[in-house]
Order: C-alpha cells, then sequence, then structure tokens
C-alpha cells in the first residue's frame, strides 16, 4: 500500500473526503517528524510507539579498498509495534 492507497482507504473508512484524509495523513506523519526531531516519543495506544534511537560512532571497512574508516555516531528513527498491531497481523 502506498501513501495514495492509504488516503483512499482512510477517506473510505472515515467517511470524509480524500483531501481531508490527506490533510490527516500530512499531519500525523510531520507531527511525529516534530516529535522526534525534538526527541520525544510518540505513543499510539494499540498501534506502536515512535522514538529516536542512538547509533555509537564506531569503525567500518570501505568495502572496495578494505580501508578502515570511522563511521560517525547517528540518531535514526525506530518504530516499535503495539500488541494490538501485533495480534491484527497473526
Amino acid at each position: 500500500m502506498n501513501k495514495s492507497e492509504l488516503i483512499d482507504a482512510m477517506a473510505e473508512a472515515a467517511d470524509i473526503p480524500k483531501a481531508a484524509a490527506a490533510r490527516a495523513l500530512d499531519a500525523l506523519t510531520d507531527s511525529v517528524a516534530v516529535a522526534l526531531k525534538e526527541g520525544d516519543t510518540v505513543s499510539i495506544i494499540g498501534f506502536g510507539t515512535f522514538s529516536v534511537k542512538h547509533r555509537a560512532a564506531r569503525t567500518g571497512r570501505n568495502p572496495q579498498t578494505g580501508d578502515v574508516i570511522q563511521i560517525a555516531a547517528s540518531k535514526t528513527p525506530s518504530f516499535k509495534a503495539g500488541k494490538a498491531l501485533k495480534d491484527a497481523v497473526q
């Protein structure tokens, strides 16, 4: 399912126009991104939790040359599915 198909499904399920569903989806994704950027977690009970994971700096190898390289520390978004979502998938 891509974004436009998700918008269609949301509009049909909530009985709202597609434009309103698109705005709602954009608002959700923007709000989650802003919260994660500020270091917060976003928990939607029954669905899951969005959070930020910290990756420590480490050494790696360039696959072409075999040279050792330094990989900088970074932050990455993470999602942990909630129980209701896990149960729905099984």
